[in-house]
């Protein structure tokens, strides 16, 4: 077990010939020391007994909930490291669950990499590098050449899993000489998203780019993505789990996986479900994002309205009924307005995802404050 404090390369007593990571050295003048993230801690794991360490769901979960959604809580999506190094270069290795590396309209860098930020001297989290992986084993240089913060402090470094691709081993190697220090996960309580495959990270470019990753750097809290794609559909068995998150505000994002008729008849029992284990924890509704083409399509803006009339009832009675704790936010502009923020009509560019999250990020601000 890697202790939370500084580790310095090289001092592994009575370990030659290996780094800390447990792989044999290739070259001890050259081969960077390698620290398993495991060891310290994810951020955006809501559940310690996983069947594999970066699963979202625990492993009870597999006999609940449909095995299409067990399957994608395999993936890492919104997962991410915290650490501080003093090094000119770091460098990552990581094995993948699924072959399937990239998709049609989402690149490997975005399905299967892992995205590197760190904190400027102005204390801004700004992006460094990402991966490219082209098979199920990654090993890489992420960036060589890092200037040294102008303070005397390390700098601080967060790293972003794979979206669409699961990990059963990741490492982030520092240049011989070089320092890291873990960051343990903030204890801060989690925003927590349930929703589809917009939430789960379609179609960003890079890990960072998906929406809960933007909102987390914005308002500098946790965020739990529980994303399904394709798949997040206000089902009860899902949200027994959510109930056993202690949130600071539970999103339900999940219009674009559902039709009218299944939005009215579930989003009342999964509220209900949710208040009757956390009575005063904010939750907001969020209506579907209109098709980038729905201009051109009576059959899409039809779904849009007739989903959206059936949130708000709900909304509506549940706010009668006394939850004064429920919040709701329209989907109209949620990519804009422009048509220009979808890959495919349906799923958000980076441009979309960053127009969600300018979207949610006032209403989020407001319950937090608040809460």
């Amino acid at each position: 077990m890697i202790h939370r404090r500084t580790m310095l390369a090289g001092l592994a007593t009575g370990m030659t010939g290996f780094c800390l990571g447990g792989f044999p050295r290739q070259s001890a003048a050259a081969e960077p020391s390698w620290f398993d993230v495991s060891d310290w801690g994810v951020e955006g794991k809501g559940f310690q007994e996983t069947a594999a360490y970066y699963d979202r769901l625990p492993a009870a979960a597999q006999k609940e909930v449909r095995a299409p959604v067990w399957s994608l809580s395999r993936h890492s999506a919104g997962m991410v490291a915290r650490f501080r190094a003093e090094t000119s270069e770091l460098s990552v290795r990581y094995s993948l669950t699924s072959d399937r590396i990239a998709m049609p309209h989402m690149p490997a860098t975005g399905v299967s990499g892992v995205d590197l930020y760190a904190r400027d001297d102005q204390g801004r989290e700004r992006w460094v590098q990402v991966s490219r992986p082209t098979g199920q084993t990654v090993s890489a240089v992420l960036a060589r050449g890092i200037d040294p913060p102008t303070t005397r402090e390390m700098r601080e470094f967060a790293l972003y899993l794979p979206l669409y691709n699961g990990v059963t081993k990741l490492e982030i190697g520092v240049a011989s000489g070089g320092k890291l220090q873990p960051l343990a996960p903030r204890k801060d309580k989690p925003i927590v998203f349930y929703g589809t495959s917009i939430m789960h990270g379609a179609c960003a470019s890079r890990p960072g780019m998906a929406i809960p990753a933007i909102l987390g750097r914005r308002l500098g809290v946790p965020m739990i993505n529980l994303g399904f794609s394709g798949n997040g559909r206000m089902e009860l068995e899902v949200g027994k789990y959510l109930c056993q998150l202690d949130a600071a505000v539970h999103v339900i994002d999940c219009l674009p996986n559902l039709q009218g008729d299944q939005v009215a008849e579930r989003t009342i029992p999964l509220v209900r479900q949710l208040r009757a284990a956390q009575p005063e924890v904010p939750i907001l509704l969020v209506e579907d994002r209109t098709y980038s083409n729905a201009g051109f399509f009576a059959s899409s803006r039809a779904r849009h309205e007739k989903s959206r009339q059936a949130l708000h009832s709900s909304f509506e009675q549940l706010r009668e009924e006394g939850d004064r704790h429920l919040y709701y936010l329209e989907g109209k502009d949620l990519i804009g307005n422009d048509g220009d923020g979808a890959t495919d009509g349906s799923h958000p560019s980076d441009l979309g995802m960053i127009r969600y999250a300018d979207q949610y990020e006032p209403v989020l601000r407001t319950i937090l404050k608040q809460g």
